[in-house]
């Protein structure tokens, strides 16, 4: 990249930190696209309508959905070179605009979860530490709607008995009010006691908290316990278990945005999708009409 189009790239970025409180992978992201986007332009500030039209071809050989985030790189850098008076004219019309179909997010049944916690509570029922932890673990992945990040790194007295939320900052540095169960307050009251002394982390381990992996791997086990294929599960599925399941009973799109701390609806929709491949699901399964050979 030359120079001036590295300059030009900054304060991009430092746009993004200022005033989108982009978080610092975020911000790192953004510059490995445009990166890569600048080494098929003779200049990326500087590029015209008729160069950013050979990017299709350029990049034919990617995934659409690599194809896609690099479009929409260079689609905001070039909105801020406009913006900014740094060029007269916004030539993102011309970035390719490949078909992606976004994956619906893989989920369990509700009694699918409440297998896990069946065997997750039993264990805990004898009292030992590990048990009592990962009951902690699940309750609040599955009660609240926690990404795996946030919740390791709670802090060792985030949760406070009076209050039926706890107050967090996510993604983009962003806060959001997240539910606490009173069934997750028992979970951590009873882990409490266990939680070594010197540590700042409801979730110890190693020389900080429990890490993101580690988490993963308990997730895993506890799923097997319930005879459940660890390969199903994962942080991230019981998220989204969270979130449909509440959608399937009634919960307001808009109010499961704020949950999930989605910044764009758009994101949080893709639970409707979820949720009506389901019922189709249902229908081909059960209606009286699947007997004859018919489905929806």
């Amino acid at each position: 990249m030359i120079p001036d189009d590295r300059a030009l790239v900054d304060r991009f970025l430092d746009m993004l930190a200022a005033e989108a409180g982009a978080a610092r992978n975020t911000l790192l992201a953004y510059r490995a696209d445009l990166e890569a986007a600048a080494a098929s332009l003779p200049a990326i500030g500087g590029a015209s309508s008729d160069q950013l039209s050979t990017l299709g071809g350029a990049w034919s050989d990617l995934a659409p959905s690599t194809v896609a985030r690099r479009s929409a790189a260079l689609r905001r850098f070039y909105g801020f070179l406009h913006e900014e008076g740094l060029r007269g004219d916004d030539p993102s019309a011309a970035l390719p605009r490949p078909a992606t179909e976004r994956p619906l997010p893989r989920i369990l049944d509700p009694h699918e979860v409440e297998a896990v916690f069946r065997e997750v509570e039993d264990r805990a029922a004898s009292g030992q530490p590990i048990a009592l932890r990962n009951l902690a673990l699940l309750e609040l992945l599955y009660g609240s709607g926690l990404r795996a990040t946030e919740l390791v790194s709670l802090p060792r007295n985030a949760l406070r008995r009076q209050d039926p939320f706890l107050i967090l900052r996510g993604k983009g540095a962003k806060e959001r009010m997240v539910p606490i169960s009173e069934r997750a307050h028992a979970a951590v009251a009873a882990w409490l006691p266990h939680v070594p002394a010197p540590s700042g982390w409801l979730f110890p381990g190693g020389k900080t908290h429990l890490s993101r992996m580690r988490l993963f791997q308990l997730v895993r086990e506890m799923a097997g316990l319930a005879g459940i294929a660890p390969d199903r599960v994962s942080p991230h599925v019981l998220r989204h278990a969270f979130a449909t399941h509440l959608l399937s009973n009634g919960a307001d799109l808009r109010v499961l945005q704020a949950l999930l701390g989605h910044a764009d609806i758009a994101t949080t929709q893709i639970y409707t999708h979820v949720d009506s491949a389901r019922l189709v699901e249902l229908v081909n399964q059960r209606h009286p009409l699947a007997t004859n050979g018919r489905t929806v």
